[in-house]
């Protein structure tokens, strides 16, 4: 029996796979997949030509980082010039910068960091300091990227696109029920399904995963990328790798789950969405009861809090220690093979009525 119900499930991974793959309408799901992937890469691309530029504005105006760094807001242009000499670059008119507005800019370098000089009314508004991007410092970018776009959005939304089709779509194209004519268990056509839509989805977002970090990694020295490696970076690699698959098993269930429940899944979808988007604010016991939460103990790095979240929505925001990894994936997997169960359970009882639907 065993060995029955195993080929059936393969049979349908194999059909599932195709439909997955190569739907037209699943294109979106690649774009928001690999978008990251274009991002890292032109980042890298472009970091290093932006050094070379501060580096030829220290050919012609070198200073030293103490003085720029002397600089306070309300010195008056004079004072600046006084201080610094005439800037490597000035622009004039509407200016903003970090959400601050003034009327003139001064540039200047020490060929590793560019400091800007906002002005308005003729004194110092706003310093911005860019600074040489370090291998550390492109990780932590990395790690917040990984952490707000690429698990909370670019995954969620890819599992919605794939595995709420996975009955609800071929109920709407009226199709499933050659599935359900077939001398099949529902709960392996349920498995077959399933296994197909994790492995679809974490075989696309994986890819993303692993491109964005060589993108990020390809524009540092062999010597400075190889003590990376030979320290915490292959952990790294695969602790994100690992990662962005559990977050396919356990937003898969979900969303399979809710395609067999509700005729239109775009509400409870809304919820899932918001209940995960709000995780930051909640109580730590309620913490607990999200896939976030325990995506986000198993991340290497640990993304630090937007610091332009007004003073206000920083004073609700609540800490909670992460789980331990074990506990973590532990914790994942058991709720998903709660959901699968329960859709087990939905299955049976599943019936077409397409004048219904």
């Amino acid at each position: 029996m065993m060995k029955q119900w195993s080929s059936q499930v393969i049979a349908v991974i194999r059909l599932e796979l195709r439909k997955t793959f190569f739907a037209r309408r699943g294109l979106w799901i690649y774009l928001l997949a690999f978008a990251p992937v274009l991002l890292f890469a032109l980042h890298s691309l472009f970091a290093p030509r932006e050094q070379a530029r501060r580096a030829r504005m220290a050919e012609h105006h070198s200073l030293d980082t103490a003085a720029l760094r002397s600089i306070r807001e309300g010195f008056t242009t004079n004072q600046v010039e006084e201080k610094l000499g005439n800037p490597s670059y000035s622009s004039f008119g509407r200016i903003q910068s970090q959400g601050v507005r003034g009327d003139l800019e001064y540039r200047y370098t020490d060929g590793k960091a560019e400091y800007r000089f906002l002005f308005s009314k003729g004194a110092v508004k706003h310093i911005t300091v860019i600074s040489q991007d370090t291998l550390d410092q492109d990780l932590l970018a990395f790690a917040t990227s990984f952490q707000t776009f690429f698990l909370r959005l670019a995954i969620f939304f890819g599992c919605v696109g794939v595995f709420l089709n996975l009955f609800r779509g071929e109920m709407l194209d009226k199709s499933l029920h050659f599935y359900l004519l077939a001398p099949m268990r529902r709960e392996v056509l349920l498995a077959g399904k399933y296994l197909a839509g994790l492995l679809a989805t974490a075989v696309i977002f994986a890819s993303s995963a692993g491109l964005q970090l060589a993108a990020l990694l390809s524009r540092f020295d062999r010597a400075e990328l190889s003590a990376y490696l030979s320290g915490p970076g292959w952990g790294h690699i695969f602790a994100y790798l690992a990662i962005t698959v559990l977050a396919c098993v356990g937003y898969g269930s979900i969303f399979l789950a809710l395609g067999m429940f509700f005729k239109n899944p775009i509400i409870p979808t809304a919820i899932v969405l918001i209940w995960e988007g709000i995780n930051v604010f909640l109580p730590a016991i309620l913490k607990k009861v999200s896939m976030i939460f325990y995506l986000q103990s198993l991340c290497p790095v640990v993304a630090p809090p937007d610091v332009q979240l007004p003073a206000a929505m920083k004073l609700i925001i609540s800490t909670t220690d992460p789980v331990t990894p074990f506990e973590a994936v532990l914790g994942i997997l058991i709720f998903t093979a709660i959901v699968l169960v329960i859709a087990g359970f939905r299955s049976r009882k599943l019936e077409i009525n397409y004048s219904a639907d």
